[in-house]
């Protein structure tokens, strides 16, 4: 690392991309290159995508009904109507995970806003 980096502000970003973001996209990048002949209905793939899908929906939840930080300001019932207004997004999209994860984005900033008074 140079010391202009250092200097710049910029240390914290490299340190992220050095120690985060590098060492999970090397096994990403052979999970690839691996699976190239799995069949997509094979048994252990169903199962991987069953605990990854669990997974997410863990995460969901605990950020729903315990959330820490700026989201805890936001009331339960906000945070489930941008989680209906994301999946409801999602399904009028032709099932677009882009689509629902901006809806329900958007529905808690704006949710936030009228909570702190900055909406009318």
């Amino acid at each position: 690392m140079s010391s202009e980096a250092l200097q710049s502000g910029l240390w914290p970003y490299l340190l992220v991309i050095a120690f985060g973001f590098l060492p999970s996209e090397v096994w990403r990048v052979l999970a690839v290159f691996l699976a190239r002949g799995f069949d997509e209905r094979s048994e252990i793939l169903v199962w991987v995508r069953a605990v990854a899908t669990t997974l997410v929906a863990g995460v969901v939840a605990k950020i729903l009904f315990a959330p820490a930080g700026a989201l805890a300001a936001v009331p339960l019932g906000w945070r489930l109507g941008a989680l209906a207004l994301g999946i409801a997004a999602f399904f009028l999209a032709r099932r677009s995970v882009m689509a629902g994860v901006v809806a329900g984005e958007a529905a808690l900033v704006a949710a936030t806003w009228w909570i702190a008074g900055a909406l009318p």
